[in-house]
């Protein structure tokens, strides 16, 4: 695959909005969700309140500038609130339109990029990576280290599979931080993955660096879905932005869904903050690995790149929980979500928490998620909700990302959530397991009996 294919540049965007039939401000026709009264949902207001509350006192304590929370049940919106500010620097209100950086929110988007493709026969899940990504054909792992520090690399066992890269068990590292522990982690964040000019760039980096483990022995959150995305520009000749503007952005009314914000679009975009370590006060943050926003990036993160609103998250929601289409668009076949939704992983192996707290504090290690707890396609999977100790039905997928945005796709109750803040790391409280709570208790009609997806998958 050339250069030309996967860079995406403004002449690239310009192009794909005339042959899409886009306005000039970008904007796709599609309706909202319909809007519901929590009560004939199931929901107590009352009891909702304290989702409302619990936001607020982080904007009263100045923990957060601002957020957006979106509820929906049984295909309808219960609940969207905005709180706080957009920016602090410039006092606006939060819009509920507002943009946000969902970094690692973008790997569950890769993988319905690359379920499409599945569909279509151009992969299989216990396929060889290297029958795809041949310039892994001699991937190493480092054993230890030779006197003068640096590492002795030997072969890897065989070719990590797809199924293994999906699930974060192929065995690659991720290199946010500099971090000591780890020679392969350290390796790719001195190689400059996350930074690479070009998602072949990328891949050749990839082929040289040790691997973190050997292929299906672990869990380790990692690069996986960035080579997921070089993987989809290979199969399907286009961009990653392309691709999924026309698979799945414009067939699902995310019109706001993109890697990068025009500048129509800027006033909408929430500034990202951090917190002054000396001080804990909310300062401005960079973007990290992610670059620079406002332009079209050299090389697409499928791992971390898109930014997206609540009201758009919440159309990809509520397609996974319809089997795969949304008004009538179909996007993915049911068996397909189905899989998605699947544990692929040996119950002996254990999945961490994302892992960006170390985007720019490597004193920060993941920690297990409880037990109970599993992995599908590129999303974590809630398998035993009792042994997990998360409220939610069993066959939940959720996750979350470094600058705050948080979701989860319950089946079972026919719901879904979507949190939105920018302060990296999120607020260091586990606020997507309290509103989970708070979400949980409001909800007083008892539960659907039968998901819409094939329970069979969980």
């Amino acid at each position: 695959m050339g250069g030309a294919v996967a860079r995406f540049s403004r002449k690239t965007a310009a192009a794909l909005a005339a042959l899409l039939g886009l306005t000039a401000a970008g904007s796709v026709t599609a309706a909202p969700l319909p809007r519901a009264k929590p009560e004939t949902m199931g929901f107590s207001a009352v009891k909702l309140r304290k989702l409302d509350e619990t936001m607020q006192a982080l904007v009263d304590q100045g923990q957060i500038a601002g957020g957006v929370t979106l509820l929906g049940r049984h295909g309808r919106v219960v609940s969207l609130k905005t709180f706080g500010k957009r920016s602090l620097e410039t006092g606006e209100a939060m819009p509920a339109d507002a943009i946000f950086r969902i970094r690692s929110e973008t790997k569950p988007v890769t993988g319905v990029a690359m379920l499409i493709l599945y569909q279509e026969g151009k992969w299989k899940l216990d396929d060889p990576v290297t029958k795809y990504v041949p310039e892994f054909a001699n991937l190493r792992i480092a054993s230890g280290v030779d006197a003068e520090g640096r590492p002795i690399l030997t072969p890897v066992s065989r070719s990590p599979t797809m199924r293994e890269l999906m699930t974060h068990t192929a065995g690659f590292a991720y290199g946010l931080a500099d971090d000591p522990g780890s020679l392969a982690d350290q390796a790719y964040y001195r190689a400059g993955v996350l930074q690479s000019e070009s998602l072949e760039q990328m891949i050749q980096k990839v082929s040289t660096l040790p691997m973190f483990a050997q292929p299906g022995t672990l869990w380790r959150y990692s690069v996986a879905a960035d080579i997921q995305g070089y993987i989809v520009e290979k199969l399907s000749g286009q961009s990653l932005p392309v691709f999924m503007e026309q698979r799945i952005f414009v067939p699902l009314g995310m019109k706001d869904t993109a890697f990068w914000a025009p500048p129509e679009k800027l006033s909408r975009v929430a500034a990202v903050y951090d917190a002054d370590p000396a001080t804990g006060k909310l300062i401005p943050a960079g973007e990290g690995p992610w670059r620079d926003i406002t332009q079209p990036p050299p090389a697409p993160s499928g791992g971390g790149g898109l930014l997206s609103t609540a009201g758009d998250f919440a159309r990809f929601a509520q397609m996974i929980l319809n089997g795969g289409e949304l008004d009538g668009v179909r996007v993915l076949e049911p068996e397909s979500v189905a899989l998605m939704r699947l544990n692929h992983l040996p119950a002996s192996f254990q999945i961490t928490t994302n892992g960006t707290a170390n985007v720019l504090r490597p004193d920060k290690k993941p920690f297990p998620f409880g037990a109970g707890m599993g992995y599908g396609l590129d999303i974590a999977v809630t398998v035993d909700p009792r042994a997990s100790g998360a409220p939610v039905g069993a066959g939940t997928i959720s996750w979350g990302g470094s600058a705050g945005t948080w979701f989860w796709v319950d089946p079972t109750n026919d719901l879904f959530f979507i949190g939105m803040i920018q302060r990296l790391g999120g607020v260091g409280s586990g606020l997507d397991a309290t509103t989970r709570t708070v979400v949980y208790q409001a909800l007083e009609r008892p539960p659907i009996k039968e998901a819409r997806l094939n329970s069979s998958a969980q």
